[in-house]
């Protein structure tokens, strides 16, 4: 009974931190802020993480594009969310550290230290890197949406996990 009652109790308390943060990358009405998009930055980790395709949409500008670790260009608010919904992309580990934000007007640039891992491809080949990462934010119509993703390999490439060369 005890662990039910501290359970309920420590829900209680995380509730009101939680609800803000699943609308961070809506509508907001505190303007362009570092910790708002901090807010973005966690957001757009936490739906990666749970594999989340909705939720990544939603963090991502219409012409968001990624760079790969190796320089591919990937182009679109859907490339990430179709490869989850049709399988070619699940991550398992999806772990961010060592952020850093710096604000410019309304455009606001996060740098991360991340562990990730999972399977991509039809084939389900599994990765595990670590990588620095830069998204690039734009504080447009009361929110906040990610606009680039720049991934490099922290280490050489010889040092990833990655399986698919």
């Amino acid at each position: 009974m005890n662990g039910i009652l501290t359970m309920s109790i420590v829900a209680m308390g995380i509730a009101p931190f939680a609800i803000p943060n699943a609308a961070a990358c809506t509508e907001s009405a505190t303007g362009p802020t570092a910790e708002g998009a901090m807010a973005a930055e966690d957001e757009l980790t936490r739906v990666l993480r749970e594999n989340d395709p909705d939720g990544i949409a939603r963090c991502l500008s219409d012409d968001w594009a990624v760079i790969s670790a190796r320089g591919g260009v990937g182009e679109g608010k859907s490339l990430y969310p179709d490869a989850i919904r049709a399988g070619r992309l699940k991550h398992t580990a999806y772990e961010v550290s060592e952020a850093r934000v710096r604000l410019y007007g309304d455009v606001a640039v996060v740098t991360t230290k991340l562990h990730n891992a999972g399977t991509f491809g039809d084939k389900h080949v599994p990765y595990d890197v670590m990588e620095r990462q830069t998204d690039v934010w734009r504080w447009k119509d009361g929110s906040w949406k990610c606009v680039l993703t720049h991934e490099a390999w922290e280490g050489s490439e010889n040092n990833q996990k990655e399986l698919a060369r």
